[in-house]
Order: C-alpha cells, then sequence, then structure tokens
C-alpha cells in the first residue's frame, strides 16, 4: 500500500473510531469520511462495507489491548501487572462503548483474541509465579471474569466506585492465600 493510502487508511480508522464511540449505530460512513477529511469513496476503497469497517477497528483495538499486554509482560511488576491490565480493561469498556456492541454485528477477529487470550496468559502465569494469584486459577476463569466484568460495567453503566468494589471483590478471590 502506497504511503498515502496508508495515511488515509489509518486517519479512517481513527475518525471512525472517535465517531462510532460518539453517535453510536446511528453514524455514517459519511460522517466518517468527514470526520477523517477524505471523500466516502476513499472510505469505501479501504473498507467495502460498514462491517469491513467495524471489523478492522474491532483488530486494531484487540491488537492495541495485546500490545499493552505485552509491555507488561517485558516491563511491568509481575505480582500486578494481571490486576493493572484487568482494572484498566474494565475501565476502558465502561467509558466507551466498542462498536461491536453497538452495532450488534458478528465481526471475525479471533485470531487477534487469541493473541490477547496468549498474552493474558503469560500476564497470569507471572503472577501465580510471584505467588500472587491461586495456582488453581485458570486462563478461562480470567478471560471469563474480564469479559463479563468490562460487559457489566459497559452495558449496566456502572459507576467508577461500583467498578473499583466489583475489582476488588474478584481480585481478592484470584489472590493467594497467602496475600
Amino acid at each position: 500500500m502506497r504511503a498515502d493510502a496508508q495515511r488515509n487508511r489509518a486517519r479512517i480508522l481513527a475518525a471512525a473510531d472517535e465517531v462510532f464511540a460518539a453517535k453510536g449505530a446511528s453514524a455514517s460512513t459519511e460522517e466518517v469520511a468527514a470526520k477523517a477529511g477524505v471523500a466516502i469513496g476513499t472510505v469505501f476503497r479501504h473498507f467495502p462495507t460498514k462491517n469491513d469497517l467495524l471489523t478492522a477497528l474491532m483488530k486494531e483495538l484487540v491488537i492495541e489491548l495485546a500490545a499493552e499486554v505485552e509491555s507488561l509482560v517485558r516491563q511491568g511488576d509481575p505480582a500486578s501487572s494481571l490486576f493493572t491490565f484487568f482494572a484498566h480493561l474494565v475501565e476502558r469498556a465502561a467509558s466507551r462503548k466498542t462498536v461491536v456492541e453497538l452495532l450488534g454485528i458478528d465481526i471475525q477477529v479471533s485470531d487477534q483474541l487469541q493473541l490477547l487470550r496468549e498474552a493474558v496468559g503469560i500476564l497470569l502465569d507471572q503472577a501465580q509465579a510471584a505467588g500472587v494469584v491461586r495456582s488453581n486459577v485458570r486462563l478461562d476463569e480470567v478471560m471469563a471474569l474480564l469479559a463479563a466484568t468490562s460487559q457489566g460495567a459497559l452495558h449496566s453503566g456502572w459507576d467508577k466506585d461500583l467498578r473499583e468494589r466489583t475489582l476488588e471483590i474478584i481480585f481478592t478471590g484470584l489472590r493467594s492465600a497467602q496475600l
């Protein structure tokens, strides 16, 4: 892809993220094009359908989250990185609706979700090796808690106090009995 095409694609994705977060399902690709400062044809060249645009947005989000986890794996404290990521994801879900939740469409991001799952698995392994998370906690359980808590915060409009209290209960359940 040419450099100008790459820049346009990035501008379109950034604009789409803002437009769909602000307007939800009523947002149009025309609004995305206007926000990005490109013609609607440019949007459709990169993303032939609204679903294609939403799929690309979700893939970018999951890749971004996986990179965040990778950074915590490399530079974070193994005793707190899992909890840090968990709290950040729930906070993020509460503060802005994802495009998929707004539009209720089925998009394919399975490869990226697997990448995120593997990265969270590394955080879990590190936390267990550091002795802060119970050894019998499995990755499936952590992913289920992440998904359920994020969905609850998003769809039920949990305020900050409720999010923090809920996370405290979850983190207490995950922590090793030694703590």
